[in-house]
């Protein structure tokens, strides 16, 4: 049996239906059973638990062959990371109780890097849960594809998206979360000794340019994008709401200046099968 957390999202929900299509027993962990209910229906052993409680997930990660670890993203933590590192200590705390065969943790690249910035909280995660006696797979995805999808409505209405990461010509890496839930459905299923890195990004790098581009040949139209002034974010982000923007500028800075990258650079990442074009095309088509 395969617990999955974050099972109502897009990722973990995937990863739960590759599961299913391989007649694999998947057990839902959810925050909320009404949510899950249309998993039970698809036959899921539905468990309710909250990422922060030890108790719960240990008892829905008992059994378990292999757990994928999804947690919450936060894109205003605290100065020192407080949450992420509760957040550890927790997950760490209910694994070791539970005991389940595998472990699969969903990171992010750059999780290697050591200047603090957003994307830190993974670091502080792996670090702990790498104390861990049972195997672990920390999967590494780059840039999510999908993340586009807030900009349909910049790119259909202006032909205008505004760009944070620099220079626009600037190829990063990135993927389509189809290919993040296969491969991690994938590596549920596999077996390995201790602590191992899987990082994975698309079939090429793509640029914030093709990004436009591409929007332009899908909704026939004159897209371009349009750099924010890196002297401007902290301002923007703070009118957004943010009450420390900080780590999300040094985010992008490190994808913009290069020290945001796979561990093992470009030639040694997994790379997946979905394009650029594919995930635009579905993300205007469900707008």
């Amino acid at each position: 049996m395969f617990a999955i957390t974050g099972i109502t999202g897009k990722v973990g929900g995937e990863v739960a239906r590759n599961l299913l299509a391989g007649n694999q027993p998947v057990r839902a962990v959810v925050r909320d059973l009404r949510k899950g209910e249309p998993w039970a229906q698809l036959g899921c052993n539905l468990v309710r638990a909250d990422i922060n409680d030890a108790g719960a997930l240990t008892s829905a990660f008992k059994g378990a062959e292999s757990v994928f670890v999804l947690v919450p993203p936060n894109f205003d933590p605290s100065p020192d990371f407080h949450e992420a590192r509760e957040t550890a200590a927790t997950l760490k705390s209910a694994i070791e109780a539970a005991r389940p065969g595998r472990v699969v943790y969903l990171s992010t690249i750059g999780a290697q890097a050591t200047q603090s910035n957003l994307l830190t909280q993974h670091t502080i995660i792996e670090q702990v849960l790498g104390e861990l006696s049972m195997p672990i797979t920390f999967l590494r995805p780059g840039w999510f594809m999908e993340n586009f999808g807030w900009d349909i409505a910049s790119a259909t209405n202006d032909g205008v998206i505004s760009s944070f990461l620099q220079p626009i010509d600037k190829p990063v890496p990135m993927v389509a979360t189809a290919d993040v839930a296969r491969v991690a459905a994938e590596l549920l299923q596999e077996t390995w000794n201790g602590r191992r890195v899987v990082e994975l990004e698309g079939l090429h790098r793509v640029t914030p340019h093709e990004i436009a581009t591409t929007f332009a040949d899908l909704l026939g139209r004159p897209v371009r994008m349009e750099p924010v002034p890196r002297e401007t974010w902290e301002s923007l982000f703070k009118s957004q709401g943010m009450k420390n923007p900080i780590p999300r500028i040094k985010m992008l800075d490190g994808f913009n200046e290069g020290w945001i990258e796979f561990e093992g650079a470009e030639a040694d990442s997994r790379k997946g099968k979905v394009g650029l074009r594919a995930v635009l095309q579905t993300l205007i088509e469900l707008r």
